[in-house]
């Protein structure tokens, strides 16, 4: 359990760490790329990626650099949903970004919808609405216009890449090269279009990145090595990586930050744990 424990604070502490920044008016983009070079070298410790086998990344490649692309531009939109909305909504909507990969099993890969996967998709669906749900007295313009637009990026950004990463380990890639190449290029690609746009460097920014990158690949290794710890018991590693971020988050973004929730939010909420056990169950 302690892999687990470790996976689900160092999610939150994503969060946490990206609320802040935002609070200080950092750019979120210099953090994001300072943090891949720290990414690359713990995977490369870490996950020890087969080098050697590069040139099986062939067929790979394509996939390879959509997840370059999407990467950072899933931890910048993530930021913006938490500026608009809060982190306990935002890590909601990432959690519920699991219903992705079922719906293209069923549209794309052939797979049965059974009834309790369309449960399960229904319960998904609702938590989202109810987690969006802002008074329209509340919020400002700016928060009405585009925080529906934010938290659906997040849900869908990290619903694809859920898919990219599986297509990826159907192909036979080791998944310690595809994270070693896919951080590398994800870094490379957004310092290009920093460079590009000639940015300002933010000194804070660029430091926070060394903890952004560890915290992240904190959470990717040891998630991987709860499963590994716990193989013969998939159902708590699934379970309570998703149910355990949404539960800290929103402990620590109500009781911390003082993120406040109506009504129909807290039933979004409990909709999303539901969810993540009827989709667990199907």
């Amino acid at each position: 359990m302690m892999y687990l424990t470790i996976a689900v604070l160092c999610s939150v502490a994503v969060s946490v760490l990206l609320k802040i920044l935002r609070q200080k008016k950092m750019d979120i983009r210099q953090t994001i790329v300072a943090g891949y070079p720290v990414a690359f070298l713990l995977t490369w410790i870490l996950l020890k990626p087969d080098v050697g086998a590069i040139n099986a990344l062939d067929s790979a490649w394509g996939i390879i650099i959509a997840l370059g692309i999407l990467l950072p531009a899933v931890f910048i939109i993530l930021g913006r949903a938490i500026e608009a909305v809060g982190m306990v909504a935002t890590d909601a909507s990432q959690r519920l970004s699991l219903i992705i990969p079922i719906i293209a099993a069923f549209l794309l890969f052939g797979e049965v919808l059974t009834g309790t996967r369309v449960l399960g998709l229904v319960l998904g669906f609702l938590a989202l609405g109810a987690l969006v749900y802002r008074p329209q007295q509340t919020d400002t313009p700016k928060q009405t216009k585009y925080t529906p637009l934010w938290l659906f990026g997040v849900w869908a950004g990290y619903g694809i890449i859920d898919i990219l990463f599986k297509q990826v380990a159907k192909q036979g890639t080791a998944f310690p090269l595809t994270l070693f190449v896919s951080f590398g290029v994800a870094g490379l690609l957004l310092l290009v279009y920093l460079l590009v746009t000639r940015v300002r460097w933010q000194a804070d920014a660029l430091v926070a990145g060394l903890l952004l990158g560890a915290l992240n690949m904190g959470n990717i290794y040891a998630y991987v090595r709860a499963h590994q710890v716990l193989s013969d018991s998939p159902s708590i590693v699934f379970t309570g990586m998703n149910v355990g971020v949404i539960a800290v988050a929103t402990l620590i973004g109500v009781g911390v930050f003082k993120e406040r929730l109506n009504r129909i939010n807290l039933v979004g909420l409990l909709l999303a744990v539901c969810c993540v056990g009827v989709l667990f169950l199907a």
